[in-house]
């Protein structure tokens, strides 16, 4: 896999011929999945490349800002999902005012000229351009062979970004384990927080979010492993008299994650964060990257009164989510 940056004003790079498919790719969900399946299916009934155009930022994030919709994936992450789908190419387009102002003549001369495509696969009701003026059958009387995608259902439901996010945010993790075709996880690397959980016998490692809020809040069971190197075997090399609690991979660690803006600690910013406490663990993880899985949620965020009732609530959390692991000896989906 090649990740190429584009520009719409100035970007250096020509594709061999390709067969493309264009879109935000939030999660790289099942109708994702369907639609890079059925573009790799062409591209070698053609001899060509297969390309994945994405967005950065998604196009709601330069309009809406932070009251765009929170993002299932990262550009990472969606980067790595697309690599291990096999595809040759991954497109970043760069999306300012000058991509947003492209008419549909012009990006179809992006498409022609820059990524050399030949084919392109589209998902149902695809429009670009400014304003929206390109759809399928106006590429298709450019020159291009279009193929348009049918809606993926699972259990009657059309999967989609949106129907994620909101699976997510009801807490649902099964049932978006099942649209995503794998259990929701995000990826970051550990940074440092201020610290107050170690004040009150809770210390956790503080995942960087990369992106402006999570589809998640509240507090859940996770399973966290560190990209990078073993992370059983990173805590017994520090401390062998506490060692945690074991995931379902082989290097795992099961741990309590929270979610959310911490309501209950007084800021004079409040951000969202992604917290994790590994019961029985003593450790220095900065700057590891970690995968933080979401495995059960156990409630929303609470508002607590004071610290001493922060700390009674996390021990009443940890413990049942200690007591969901032991009734839980395979993985829960």
């Amino acid at each position: 896999m090649k990740l190429l940056r584009l520009n719409a004003l100035a970007s250096d790079f020509q594709l061999p011929k390709t067969a493309v498919t264009i879109g935000n790719f939030d999660g790289v969900h099942l109708g994702h999945q369907a639609m890079i399946s059925q573009l790799q299916a062409l591209a070698q009934q053609q001899n060509l490349k297969t390309a994945v155009m994405i967005f950065e930022p998604q196009p709601l994030e330069y309009f809406k800002g932070y009251e765009a919709p929170p993002r299932i994936t990262s550009l990472r992450e969606k980067v790595e999902y697309l690599t291990e789908l096999g595809v040759d190419y991954i497109v970043v387009a760069k999306f300012d005012n000058a991509f947003r102002n492209l008419s549909a003549e012009e990006f179809a001369e992006i498409l022609k000229t820059k990524l050399n495509t030949q084919s392109l696969v589209l998902g149902e009701d695809h429009h670009f351009g400014k304003n929206r003026q390109g759809n399928s059958e106006f590429l298709r009387r450019y020159g291009f062979h279009v193929s348009d995608l049918q809606n993926i259902e699972v259990n009657g439901e059309r999967v989609s970004s949106t129907l994620i996010r909101q699976t997510l945010q009801d807490g649902d993790l099964a049932h978006a384990a099942k649209l995503l075709g794998r259990p929701y996880s995000i990826t970051g690397r550990v940074q440092y927080g201020d610290q107050i959980g170690r004040t009150i016998n809770f210390p956790t490692i503080n995942v960087r979010l990369n992106r402006h809020k999570p589809c998640l809040h509240g507090i859940y069971g996770v399973e966290v492993v560190c990209e990078t190197e073993s992370l059983k075997d990173k805590v017994k090399s520090a401390c062998p008299d506490k060692t945690g609690i074991a995931g379902y991979e082989p290097s795992a660690l099961f741990g309590a994650g929270h979610a959310g803006t911490r309501p209950a600690i007084q800021q004079e910013h409040p951000e969202w964060r992604l917290e994790v406490h590994f019961p029985d663990v003593s450790a220095n993880l900065y700057g590891l990257l970690m995968r933080v899985t979401f495995l059960n949620y156990l409630h929303g965020e609470k508002n607590y009164p004071s610290l001493e009732a922060l700390k009674a609530g996390i021990d009443d959390d940890v413990e049942k989510l200690l007591e969901f692991r032991q009734n839980h000896p395979q993985f829960p989906f």
